[in-house]
């Protein structure tokens, strides 16, 4: 029972396709792509690559706490555990045939001949549903960063992307449109078990915390997107599962007027992108190049840190941002200086008891040049093999303060200390990052991996810091571009 005296469900109740749905007898880690294909008979949604880069399996799910109103979300089903899914409304592609002919999205990739084997279609076809009741796609990298996550190896992108084009914003006024404006709150409370696995979604905090206690072997889900591959790739079944995605308030984002920023631990990428955009571009910046749009659509701030991998893209941003990170137990609230977050492989300063709750950013003062950097041997949805942010503040042509931060340099993100030394106190100048890149080689030990050998690692921090002078020009922080140009390797800055 909840603390406030309502009983949990023990059952996942959601709606697929518009028809209400009662499970309870499927493990917690079954993925909505098993259960879709085994348990429904839902067999156009496709498996590819069960670890959210195809994009074969895309559906598309109703978030109806989206900032701004409720939403359609492009979401890669083999990553998402089926609880996750309780009280929510999922659309596949069968969804879209209706008695009156194709939907709009079909026909529009139907006449741009945008298909061939046909494998990946369905997944492309839902990719463009969600684009179709966009109507923030007011810029091509943004139509672009919606398609991204869908692979397609023998049609080829130009006919995708045209039909794509065709129909994006169209937002028409059709049963789907009506399911989502009568969308409400769908965050109810979950008690779920079956055998020797259960998996909880508390909706307060005295709740989450009391499960926390005493179950010491659970572990904390949010987006699902790194946990899923556990289970994907891994074979892995977690005996309790707790989510975090009903606890009130960690979905929001707020910016006072000195331009700090309060970012709750659930926010999902998709929505940080689209709150930073121009606001706090190092952030955005490397947001975009994240990952693609069905990646974004689960992934949150708060999971993407406490995975704490020395390639998550996100922490050398925030690091270099300054940012202080917000745990919550039982006792009260603890702020964490992000510096001191990250404490070894994959582990983080977050004491027994405690979670995530929220990420707060300072204000970024107009003199300040800041920049971020992701280096990956494809633009979109890669893996880095570097990721690097800066923040200098440079005062009457001098380095006053700098921070520079790395991801994929060391077991854990971290600063460049002995490269900021070598800039504090110096003009702001080439030459002075030319010795900050000169210094960086005793801030690190690199390991070889497939993505990069130590060589590389240490070659790629070196020149990056070589073109910050030149990239970091801009006053103010400069914007992000349409589309990316120059090499794909890196987040371009544009004046």
């Amino acid at each position: 029972m909840r603390s406030d005296g309502q009983e949990n469900a023990s059952v996942v109740r959601l709606t697929i396709n518009d028809e209400e749905v009662e499970v309870a007898d499927v493990a917690p880690t079954t993925t909505l792509l098993e259960y879709l294909r085994l348990h429904r008979r839902l067999r156009g949604t496709k498996e590819g690559c069960a670890e959210g880069d195809c994009g074969a399996c895309t559906v598309v799910v109703i978030d109806p706490d989206a900032p701004g109103g409720p939403r359609f979300r492009g979401v890669n089903s083999c990553l998402l555990l089926l609880p996750l899914l309780h009280g929510k409304r999922v659309y596949t592609v069968e969804a879209l045939r209706g008695a009156d002919g194709l939907h709009p999205v079909q026909e529009s990739l139907a006449s741009a001949l945008g298909s061939q084997c046909g494998y990946c279609t369905p997944g492309i076809v839902m990719s463009m549903f969600e684009a179709c009741y966009r109507r923030d796609l007011d810029a091509p990298w943004k139509l672009d960063d919606q398609m991204c996550g869908n692979l397609c190896r023998c049609t080829g992108y130009r006919p995708i992307r045209d039909a794509a084009q065709r129909i994006a914003g169209a937002c028409p006024e059709d049963r789907f449109a009506a399911a989502l404006a009568r969308s409400g709150d769908a965050r109810p409370g979950l008690a779920y078990r079956r055998g020797a696995q259960r998996f909880w979604i508390p909706r307060t905090f005295d709740e989450c915390f009391a499960l926390m206690a005493v179950h010491p072997d659970h572990r904390l889900v949010a987006g699902a997107t790194d946990l899923g591959l556990d289970v994907t790739k891994g074979g892995a079944r977690f005996p309790a599962l707790i989510s975090v995605m009903a606890l009130p308030g960690l979905r929001a984002i707020e910016r006072d007027e000195a331009g700090a920023w309060r970012i709750g631990a659930t926010v999902r990428l998709a929505d940080l992108e689209d709150a930073t955009d121009h606001a706090l571009p190092p952030l955005a910046r490397m947001l975009r190049f994240f990952g693609a749009r069905p990646i974004k659509n689960s992934a949150t701030i708060g999971g993407n840190l406490c995975n704490a991998s020395p390639i998550g893209d996100l922490a050398p941003a925030l690091l270099a941002l300054g940012a202080t990170l917000v745990a919550r137990s039982s006792a009260g609230e603890r702020a964490i200086p992000i510096d001191e977050f990250f404490v070894g492989y994959r582990e983080t300063a977050l004491r027994p008891g405690e979670l995530l709750v929220r990420v707060e950013i300072p204000a970024l003062p107009q003199h300040v040049r800041a920049s971020a950097y992701k280096v990956s041997k494809r633009r979109e949805m890669d893996i880095s093999a570097v990721a690097a942010a800066i923040y200098v503040d440079v005062q009457s042509g001098v380095v006053a303060s700098a921070r520079l931060a790395f991801g994929g340099m060391a077991a854990t993100p971290a600063r460049a200390r002995k490269a900021e030394a070598a800039l504090v106190g110096q003009p702001w100048s080439q030459a002075s990052c030319e010795a900050a890149a000169a210094a960086v080689a005793g801030d690190f030990r690199p390991l070889d991996d497939h993505r990069g050998s130590a060589w590389f690692r240490r070659t790629v921090a070196a020149n990056l810091l070589r073109g910050m002078y030149e990239d970091t020009l801009a006053e103010p922080a400069p914007r992000l571009p349409d589309r990316p140009t120059g090499t794909i390797l890196r987040a371009e800055v544009l004046p």
